[in-house]
């Protein structure tokens, strides 16, 4: 698709893959979170992790201005299934299908294999944003899809989509918040003396007899990456049946974005045991993957959750994302925050369904997040 106001001089079309762009013009488009950069999402097409034969097609959808610089990006995928997104629309593709509909492919405005709120739209003005929604409008109508979507998006583009009539849907993390705390320990005194001694037992258990080892940058090397391997494949085989990304992945992420890498290891005897992936980001550590190859209780909490809040601490970001899912989380620190979808869905009676679906959803997990947020093991003021 190429299409052009004449008396705007804007042309919106679709590119050949993210990795068809000048790294430095994509970024400069606006947004520091590191699952939209051009660095993360190339890594994933040169790495045969995202691409034709994956059900991930990238279709970035891009608007050029009056000079034909590029001035706003969407990183967009024609997807085949729904499998690595984390907001679960099997039952709408279900249902589609029952009514004689064909929900597949359909078009996902996301970060591949990344359940972490951000951007996407990245733009620096709200009608170049705009421009990108009747970008992704088009796609699916001129081509006959059954929906656009757009997973995770960020609290500050919700408007965007509300206001073009996409279906707005509501899910649930939990995130860890710094509240200036200068060490672990300051974080400790926020909670309740009965959650303050389980997390420093659990903590003493995880590291008897190990040696806990924090990389980033330059001191990463391949046998890290030949190390962590192991763990993600345990990992993706018994969550999803196969791992998602490839293992040059890994090694082009450390090429291309070393400084952002936080790798956690595990130490027994000098071997690494078990092992956690974060990306760092402007203000908030994200956590990614784990894995391990020696089953040692609460280790999985310590790696993922405790040491990701010591890094934060130490670095001074404001919170710490670990993921999707995980009420196990509360119970370390971690809070119920809300997050959001944006779904078009062209056909009117489609959209009646998924919309009456989407307001008795939201009630439940408004009802849940208020349930979990009594369940925090902060202190209670008064």
């Amino acid at each position: 698709m190429s299409e052009g106001d004449p008396d705007a001089g804007v042309v919106l079309r679709i590119g050949d893959g993210v990795g068809s762009f000048d790294p430095a013009a994509w970024d400069a488009c606006g947004g520091d979170n590191p699952f939209v950069s051009h660095a993360f999402l190339s890594a994933l097409e040169d790495s045969g992790s995202v691409g034709p034969m994956t059900g991930w097609q990238p279709v970035p959808i891009a608007l050029d201005g009056p000079d034909g610089a590029l001035a706003a990006v969407a990183p967009a995928y024609v997807k085949s299934h729904s499998q690595g997104e984390y907001v679960f629309d099997h039952s709408w593709a279900e249902a589609w299908e029952h009514a004689g509909g064909r929900y597949y492919p359909k078009l996902l405005v996301a970060a591949p294999f990344s359940p972490v709120p951000g951007p996407r739209l990245l733009a620096h003005t709200d009608g170049d944003a705009r421009a990108l929604i009747a970008g992704a409008e088009a796609v699916v109508d001129r081509h006959g899809m059954s929906s656009a979507h757009a997973n995770f998006v960020s609290e500050d583009q919700l408007d965007l989509f509300r206001d073009a009539g996409w279906l707005i849907r509501e899910g649930t993390q939990f995130h860890w918040a710094n509240r200036g705390y200068a060490d672990f320990e300051a974080f400790l005194d926020d909670l309740a003396s009965r959650k303050r001694k389980a997390i420093r037992k659990e903590r003493a258990r995880a590291v008897e007899g190990l040696e806990i080892v924090h990389l980033t940058g330059d001191a990463i090397t391949e046998e890290h990456w030949d190390a962590f391997w192991t763990f993600y494949q345990d990992t993706g085989s018994r969550k999803w049946g196969r791992p998602y990304l490839t293992r040059q992945f890994f090694t082009l992420l450390s090429a291309r974005m070393a400084e952002k890498v936080l790798l956690m290891f595990a130490m027994r005897d000098g071997q690494p045991v078990a092992g956690a992936l974060n990306l760092i980001g402007a203000d908030t550590l994200y956590g990614r993957y784990w894995g391990c190859t020696e089953d040692v209780p609460f280790l999985h909490f310590e790696l993922c959750y405790y040491q990701a809040i010591e890094a934060a601490i130490a670095r001074g970001l404001s919170r710490v994302e670990a993921g999707a899912q995980g009420e196990h989380k509360l119970a370390r620190g971690y809070v119920p925050v809300p997050t959001w979808s944006a779904h078009y869905i062209p056909n009117a009676g489609f959209r009646s369904a998924i919309a009456d679906f989407l307001v008795r959803e939201r009630r439940a997990v408004d009802e849940n997040m208020a349930f979990l947020g009594e369940m925090t093991p902060f202190k209670r003021s008064g």
